[in-house]
């Protein structure tokens, strides 16, 4: 059985793919894996510490690559994990953590913001409407 796609979900396949590229591109010239410098962004767009589980949503990632990035960040002595409650652990960026992150994943959200800024606002707001819709 033939399955064609359409041409509009080749497109966003390829953007998708070339968006990923250019971000891993990124995160290797910053010194981090992308399951490293996404760990640090889920926790840096919250401040300095965020839940595990909320890392793993926010991200997309699998528990596992989380938990994998988590011990090799701590280990470097970046963050460290923090029982809160129940079965729920936070993870806290370190000093030397909020140092890295800023170099690095705040590097990203202070670039990604700027772009969004110089966006129309109502381009943001009819796509950001039309995510949430979706969502």
């Amino acid at each position: 059985m033939e399955h064609r796609i359409s041409r509009e979900l080749k497109r966003y396949n390829y953007l998708f793919s070339e968006t990923g590229a250019a971000y891993h591109e990124m995160y290797m010239k910053l010194g981090l894996s992308d399951s490293a410098m996404m760990v640090l962004y889920a926790v840096l767009e919250n401040g300095d510490c965020r839940l595990l589980k909320e890392i793993c949503q926010s991200t997309g990632l699998s528990k596992q690559t989380v938990n994998s990035a988590l011990r090799k960040l701590e280990a470097e002595h970046i963050l460290y994990l923090e029982m809160s409650g129940g079965k729920n652990k936070t993870v806290h960026l370190t000093e030397d953590g909020k140092i890295l992150a800023g170099k690095t994943a705040g590097r990203v959200l202070a670039a990604e913001d700027e772009i969004l800024a110089s966006w129309p606002q109502e381009d943001v707001q009819k796509h950001g409407n039309q995510f949430l819709q979706k969502g």
